[in-house]
């Protein structure tokens, strides 16, 4: 595979990511499988393996970990913070205290003694900025991180890390974590514009969007994956119409659907790599076949047709809403003042 440089760092990265989600209970609770398919994708070329602590609450990391004994100085590590990880709610978040905490329960799971790639899992509105990013600043400085980043978050709070970093002299991010695929463009409107213009790199993920882009779904077909809670999670109907119209591009230009929405994913100047996240040994072979394919203008003209840039098709459950979409309270004028007016 070839390499990109993620953002300005200087650390080149291989535009396939490979996502360790799915290892662990969630997904794959065979260690010794898992472990296999870390082992293969890393063969086939792939330098980069994101994970979280929260994914199988630490047992991805653990796998991972095993993974990479006696190959950790080859592999670019990321890993992410954020999310509970216990009934304490001081177990989560964006705290220093959490940040300074947790990021040494990761390197003990993750069985290393520094983290190429530190991410803020999700904003944090309880928690100022530049507390998270002084805390992020003090793990560079120790040698405990080499770089920092950011995972979902909006343009506006990309821009305001930017600029808090710059006044205060702390680490700034390098890179961000936002959802993409073909049926997800929102973030070509202002996420990675405002990635470029910082150099920061971008590291998306869901670019198969939670499966739809695999082809195993189709309208008016009931099969064993529609009924899962997972597959609610990021369809409907509109999604289920674009997925149709995708099909027929894909099989007129001679590649499954799979490999036309990777192949879309990394295809952007602003994305630096799309995070594949294989359950299975065959699900990764299936992905790595595809590692060569490149869109033409013409095939990437008639995706905007179905899907415009920038645009979103349906609802995508696992993005982030601010607080001023989610707190009703925050979208309304109380009583009283909406009845003088």
């Amino acid at each position: 595979m070839q390499y990109r440089t993620l953002g300005r760092t200087g650390i080149q990265v291989t535009p396939y990511a490979l996502g360790a989600m799915m290892f662990g209970a969630i997904g794959n609770p065979d260690h010794g499988d898992s472990i296999r398919i870390i082992h293969r994708a890393l063969d086939a070329g792939i330098n980069f393996i994101d994970t979280a602590d929260m994914y199988s609450r630490g047992e991805s990391e653990e796998i991972v970990g095993k993974a990479l004994k006696g190959r950790r100085d080859d592999i670019v590590l990321a890993t992410k913070v954020f999310n509970p990880m216990g009934e304490d709610p001081n177990q989560r978040g964006n705290s220093r205290r959490w940040i300074i905490a947790e990021v040494e329960h990761s390197l003990r799971r993750l069985q290393t003694d520094y983290i190429d790639l530190y991410q803020l899992h999700r904003p944090d509105p309880s928690v100022d900025i530049e507390e998270s990013l002084s805390a992020l600043t003090d793990l560079v400085r120790a040698g405990k991180v080499r770089a920092i980043g950011s995972s979902t978050f909006p343009a506006s709070e990309m821009v305001e890390a930017q600029w808090v970093s710059e006044r205060r002299g702390l680490e700034r991010f390098r890179c961000e974590q936002p959802p993409y695929s073909i049926l997800n463009r929102r973030i070509e409107r202002e996420v990675l514009p405002v990635a470029q213009r910082y150099g920061m790199g971008a590291i998306v993920w869901s670019p198969l969007a939670g499966g739809m882009l695999t082809g195993r779904v189709r309208k008016g077909q009931e099969t064993d994956l529609r009924r899962t809670r997972l597959f609610n999670y990021f369809s409907d109907e509109r999604r289920l119409d674009a997925v149709e119209a995708l099909i027929p591009l894909a099989e007129e230009s001679g590649v499954k659907l799979t490999h036309m929405a990777m192949a879309f994913a990394i295809a952007h100047p602003g994305v630096t790599s799309a995070i594949i996240g294989p359950r299975t040994m065959e699900q990764l072979e299936d992905l790595l076949a595809g590692a060569e394919v490149s869109p033409s203008d013409e095939l990437l003209d008639r995706i905007d047709e179905v899907v415009p840039p920038g645009a979103d098709v349906g609802s995508f459950d696992p993005d982030y809403d601010p607080p001023a979409i989610k707190q009703a309270g925050l979208r309304r004028r109380p009583v009283e003042e909406r009845a003088a007016s």
